[in-house]
């Protein structure tokens, strides 16, 4: 299917329900308050900023205060802004990135010559690109991985993680068969130059369109933008060029499966963010530490004084207090004689139980909505404990890491699948291009003390190999640096030496 001839809406209207959602999570994952403000009390709107606020918001009744959200409570006239924000929508998608990505995942081929390109291939900061693509997916629902390369860069392709709410995806059978992904590259009295880069089966095609905010516009010649100019040697007369490879070069990971659009033919195979439902509760949380905040400055210690002990700042003037100090409030009455000198200490209680109990609730029951337990996030203490303990504590953050993993591996493995294809076919690599068997480390690592109390039990008991033991001690390392170091284990040891009794007769 060719790139759009026509000026149609851009991007497609289908997708503005998941365009909506996706800018409402990404508003949250940033944790910029001035954002959430301009999301919730009526800001730019739409699916180029989120969704349009309703009209029942900016109503002064009652109903108006039950439809706005707490972000969206303006801030009485002649007051400064008091809200405060706590990130744990951030705290969530990078802790789901460690739970997957703490340590690199092994890939394993068939092919010795493939086996040694993919490491160096690996190595090349693909670790850094799947921490922030599993970041970015589970605050979006979703990210593509595909390989890219540029001659004047490196000599070598990497995988590039390409952001969800970026993306125009089709899908047969739950499975990616393409995408169209696209960029504004120049926006200057309201026309809007855009990239479009669509992926099927064995070629890319490139566009680039002249529009508006809303319309696609036009189709342009390539050259005719930096940006884009470098393509226009390398497609045919139809704006594509091939890849090498057989199938689709992206793959689309999701991050959950999704609750929201799961009868809808077109959003139904996109993915769910880790954000998904618990904006109600991350509102009421950040209402809470601002109400705490709120105690805090109003339970500052005061002196209640004349307004003789006022400075004052000249005739006509009158006294100013600085609202810092201790004696700031005056009051408007004379002294009588023999009274002396009326001093009012005013302290104000600081509810800090009450917010407390309620921020430490509203977080347990966001990280348990989100699939997480509050182990992994640091609450509970950090007393040490064995790995055992912490999985079991861990369970609810294990199981939904376990979920993502089987969305991972199949993505990730036709990901490396298409990077070797790309590096056969444009850097002329003798690698065969073929899915690799990905290995998902443990993010929870026995400690070396717990270790050393395994082994010395399985060796009493005569249960496990020196070889066996060194591989549970050392999970890092391959099968040849195992044998090997259980072999100088046994050489140390002096278990090497042949037993008498099976060389034979002696002559």
């Amino acid at each position: 299917m060719p790139l759009p001839t026509r000026n149609v809406a851009w991007p497609p209207p289908y997708l503005k329900p998941a365009l909506d959602s996706m800018a409402t999570w990404d508003t949250w994952w940033s944790g910029d308050p001035d954002r959430l403000e301009s999301l919730y009390g009526g800001g730019s709107g739409g699916y180029s900023g989120g969704p349009d606020p309703k009209p029942i918001q900016f109503s002064a009744g009652v109903m108006g205060r039950i439809a706005r959200w707490w972000w969206g409570t303006p801030t009485a006239p002649g007051e400064r802004r008091t809200k405060l924000h706590v990130p744990i929508a951030g705290d969530i998608c990078g802790g789901s990135a460690d739970l997957l990505f703490s340590e690199p995942p092994k890939f394993k081929v068939d092919d010795d010559p493939t086996q040694k390109r993919l490491d160096m291939l690996s190595d090349d900061g693909m670790l850094a690109t799947l921490q922030t693509g599993a970041e970015v997916g589970a605050a979006l629902g979703g990210i593509y991985l595909r390989p890219v390369y540029d001659l004047d860069v490196a000599d070598r392709p990497w995988l590039h993680a390409t952001h969800a709410d970026r993306a125009v995806p089709e899908f047969t059978w739950n499975r990616l068969s393409a995408v169209t992904f696209w960029r504004v590259v120049y926006e200057e009295d309201g026309q809007v130059w855009r990239h479009l880069e669509r992926h099927e089966a064995g070629v890319i095609l490139h566009g680039l369109y002249q529009g508006t905010a809303g319309k696609l516009g036009r189709a342009v010649p390539l050259e005719d933008h930096p940006a884009t100019e470098g393509y226009a040697s390398q497609v045919n007369d139809m704006g594509a060029l091939a890849t090498g490879y057989k199938n689709i070069d992206v793959s689309y990971i999701p991050n959950q499966n999704s609750r929201r659009w799961r009868c809808s033919e077109s959003l139904g195979d996109l993915g769910r963010s880790d954000l998904d439902g618990i904006e109600p509760l991350m509102d009421s949380l950040d209402e809470t530490y601002a109400s705490w905040m709120r105690d805090i400055r109003l339970g500052k210690g005061r002196i209640v004084v004349p307004d003789a002990y006022l400075q004052s700042n000249g005739p006509g003037r009158g006294a100013s207090w600085n609202p810092d100090q201790e004696a700031f409030a005056g009051i408007n009455a004379l002294a009588r004689s023999g009274d002396g000198v009326a001093l009012t200490v005013a302290q104000f209680e600081i509810r800090v139980q009450e917010h407390q109990g309620t921020a430490e609730d509203l977080i347990n029951q966001i990280l348990r909505s989100a699939g997480y337990s509050g182990q992994t996030f640091g609450l509970g203490g950090d007393a040490a404990v064995t790995a055992t303990e912490v999985n079991a504590r861990e369970r609810r953050s294990m199981t939904t890491r376990g979920r993502k993993i089987l969305r991972w591996r199949p993505g990730l493995a036709h990901a490396i699948e298409a990077l070797l294809a790309v590096d056969q076919t444009v850097f002329g690599s003798k690698v065969k291009p073929q899915s690799p068997t990905i290995e998902f480390e443990d993010s929870v690592q026995e400690d070396a003390l717990s270790l050393a109390n395994t082994v010395e039990t399985l060796t009493r008991a005569q249960a496990a190999s020196v070889q066996t033991k060194v591989a549970m001690v050392h999970p890092e390392w391959d099968d040849q640096m195992v044998k090997a170091e259980a072999n100088r284990v046994l050489s140390e040891t002096g278990m090497s030496v042949p037993d008498p009794m099976q060389l034979g007769d002696v002559p």
